[in-house]
């Protein structure tokens, strides 16, 4: 009868380590994974913002050389500012297919990347 419970003791300790250890490994994995996903975004997020400033002083120049072109500076910064309005509208209008789909499909892609 010793016996028995000794190894019934034996097997609750090991299923309790085996328990701990199997959480402790999908503890570190869902780390892996996270800091996988927080470096892929923070590395586009760095691109997006020096791909805005570069954007930002392209516009400046264009919207300059319209002006010019037409008699007025603020006629040029006028027309970008009016393109850049219809552009607005038609990424508001389809921003679920053009931002929203690929951006969650590329994070759920890079979550369950092995």
């Amino acid at each position: 009868m010793q016996e028995d419970s000794t190894s019934a003791e034996q097997l609750i300790e090991k299923a309790e380590a085996y328990g701990k250890t199997t959480i402790e490994l999908i503890r570190l994995k869902s780390i892996e994974k996270t800091a996988d996903v927080l470096s892929y975004l923070a590395g586009y997020f760095v691109l997006f913002i020096f791909i805005g400033v570069f954007a930002m002083l392209l516009n400046i120049g264009i919207a300059l050389w319209i002006g010019e072109m037409v008699g007025k500076v603020y006629y040029g910064f006028l027309i970008v500012a009016l393109f850049y309005g219809i552009l607005s509208l038609c990424f508001y209008t389809f921003r679920n297919q053009w931002i929203k789909e690929p951006l969650n499909n590329a994070i759920i892609n890079r979550f369950l990347k092995k």
